[in-house]
C-alpha cells in the first residue's frame, strides 16, 4: 500500500514514460496484426467502442485486484471466440479460468446484449454483426497493449480506462440527500 500521495504521482509519471514500448515487443498474432481497421470503421462504431471500454472500466473498478494482464487475457479470449464465430460460424468458447476474467467477460457480453437491445428498440432490428464485435475487440486489444508495460501487476491500461470514464460524482439535492439526478 502506498503511504504517501506523492508515491502515487511518481508511479503515474513512471507509467507515462514506459507507455507504448510494450506493443512493439508483442507478437503480431497477439494483436491480430493481419487485421486492418480503417478510420471509417472507428468513426462508425465509436459508440460501441466507448460502451465496451466503459464495461471494462466498470469491471476493473468493481474489483481492485484486476490488473492489465487480466483485461488483456480476457480480451484475447473473447477476440479468438468472435474470430472463430465469424470465420467458421462455430460457437466455441475457450474457458476463462480466472474469476476476474469471467467477471470481465460477463460484463462485456452484457454490454453487447444491451447495445443490441438498444438497436432493436430504436431501429426495429439489430444490425450489429459478430464480425464487427471482433474488430472492436481487436481495437481494444491494441489500445490495451499500447497502454501497458507488460509486467504482471501493471495497471497502465486500467488507469487509462479510469481516466476516460471517471466515477460519477454524486449531486446533493436541496434536501441534502445524495442523488444522481439534478433537481432544481
Amino acid at each position: 500500500m502506498l503511504d504517501c500521495p506523492n508515491q502515487c504521482i511518481y508511479l503515474q509519471q513512471a507509467r507515462e514514460h514506459e507507455r507504448g514500448r510494450f506493443i512493439e515487443q508483442v507478437g503480431s498474432a497477439q494483436v491480430f496484426g493481419r487485421i486492418e481497421i480503417d478510420e471509417h470503421f472507428l468513426h462508425q462504431h465509436e459508440p460501441l467502442i466507448l460502451g465496451l471500454s466503459y464495461a471494462l472500466a466498470k469491471s476493473a473498478r468493481a474489483d481492485h485486484a484486476i490488473r492489465d494482464p487480466d483485461l488483456i487475457a480476457t480480451l484475447q479470449s473473447l477476440a479468438r471466440r468472435y474470430e472463430m464465430l465469424t470465420e467458421s460460424g462455430l460457437h466455441y468458447e475457450q474457458p476463462i479460468t480466472s474469476l476476474a476474467g469471467q467477471t470481465i467477460a460477463s460484463d462485456f457480453e452484457e454490454s453487447i446484449r444491451e447495445y443490441r437491445a438498444a438497436e432493436q428498440k430504436h431501429l426495429g432490428y439489430s444490425r450489429l454483426r459478430d464480425s464487427e464485435i471482433f474488430l472492436v475487440l481487436v481495437v481494444l486489444l491494441r489500445i490495451a497493449y499500447s497502454h501497458t508495460s507488460g509486467r504482471p501487476k501493471s495497471r497502465g491500461f486500467t488507469e487509462f480506462l479510469f481516466r476516460q470514464f471517471p466515477e460519477e460524482p454524486l449531486i446533493r439535492s436541496a434536501a441534502g440527500e445524495a442523488s444522481r439526478l439534478i433537481v432544481p
